[in-house]
C-alpha cells in the first residue's frame, strides 16, 4: 500500500536538532514518505547559528515543480522562509495543491538568531495564509504577526483571533503546556503536562511536521494536533542529554 505522503519545505540545519533534518524524522516516525524541498542552507549547531546560504528562488521553484509533477503530497509543512522571493516562490507553487499545508511560521532561532527578513513575514501573510490550512506560531511568533502583546490566555485567544487563517498558537513561552487551536469556527483549549526540560532545539518543526503526517493520514485537525501534541510532550518526556545549551531531540517511531 502507499504511504501517505508529506512534502516539508524549509531551510537545512547542519546539527540535524531542526529544520529539514527535523522534519523528515518526524515524517519517517509517522510511516509517512517524505520528500523536501530546500529553501536555505544554515551553518548551525544548538548555540548559534553562524552562516546562512539562500538559492536562488528560480531553483526553489525547480526542486518544487520536480516533486510536485512526480509525487502529488498528501499533507504539506512550511518552515523556514528567509526572503520574499522564496515565499512568493513557494506560494506560486503550491497555490494549485489541494493537500492541506501547515506553516510554521519560523522567523527567529532558538538561538537568537534571525531566519527570515521583514519582507519575508510581510509576504508570508499576504501571500501563504490565504493557502494555510493551520500556521502554527509560538508567542514570539504570533506577537510579531498580529502586533499584540501576549502574555496571558486572554491574549492568546486575542491574538489568534487578529490571524486571518486557522492557527495553533503555542503557550510554551509562557511557562505552560496550554496551547490554542482556533479552527473551523471553533475554540479549543489544550492543556497539557509542562516538562521543565530547559531550553530545545527543534519542538516547533517537530510538531508542525507531526501535525502534517496525521493530517496525511486522514485525521481531522484537531485530532491531528492533539496526537500531535501528545506524541511531542513524550519525545520532550524521553529528550536525551547532550550537555548543550538547546537540547534538540531524539524523534521515535510514533506508532510505538
Amino acid at each position: 500500500m502507499k504511504p501517505p505522503i508529506v512534502l516539508t519545505i524549509a531551510g537545512s540545519d547542519s546539527s540535524g536538532g531542526a529544520g529539514i533534518q527535523a522534519d523528515l524524522k518526524t515524517i519517517a516516525a509517522h510511516g509517512c514518505y517524505g520528500m523536501s524541498a530546500l529553501t536555505a542552507l544554515t551553518a548551525q549547531n544548538t548555540r548559534c547559528v553562524t552562516a546562512i546560504h539562500v538559492p536562488p528562488a528560480a531553483f526553489l521553484t525547480q526542486q518544487l515543480a520536480a516533486v510536485l509533477t512526480d509525487f502529488p503530497p498528501d499533507a504539506v509543512k512550511i518552515g523556514m522562509l528567509p526572503d520574499a522571493d522564496c515565499v512568493r516562490a513557494v506560494a506560486s507553487a503550491l497555490r494549485n495543491v489541494s493537500a492541506p499545508i501547515v506553516l510554521d511560521p519560523v522567523m527567529v532561532a532558538t538561538s537568537g538568531a534571525s531566519l527570515s527578513e521583514d519582507s519575508a513575514v510581510n509576504a508570508m501573510i499576504a501571500e501563504l495564509f490565504p493557502l494555510a490550512a493551520l500556521i502554527t506560531p509560538n508567542i514570539t511568533e504570533a506577537e510579531c504577526l498580529s502586533k499584540l502583546h501576549i502574555s496571558s490566555e486572554e491574549d492568546m485567544l486575542r491574538a489568534a483571533k487578529a490571524l486571518p487563517c486557522p492557527v495553533l498558537l503555542k503557550g510554551g513561552h509562557l511557562g505552560c503546556a496550554t496551547d490554542l487551536l482556533l479552527a473551523d469556527g471553533r475554540e479549543i483549549w489544550l492543556r497539557g503536562e509542562y516538562l521543565p526540560c530547559g531550553e530545545t532545539h527543534g519542538t516547533g518543526c517537530t510538531l508542525s511536521s507531526a501535525v502534517a503526517c496525521n493530517l496525511a493520514m486522514g485525521h481531522s485537525m484537531e485530532e491531528s494536533v492533539r496526537r500531535a501534541k501528545l506524541w511531542l510532550t513524550d519525545l520532550l518526556r524521553r529528550k536525551p542529554d547532550f550537555n548543550v545549551p538547546n537540547g534538540p531531540l531524539q524523534i521515535y517511531n510514533a506508532r510505538e
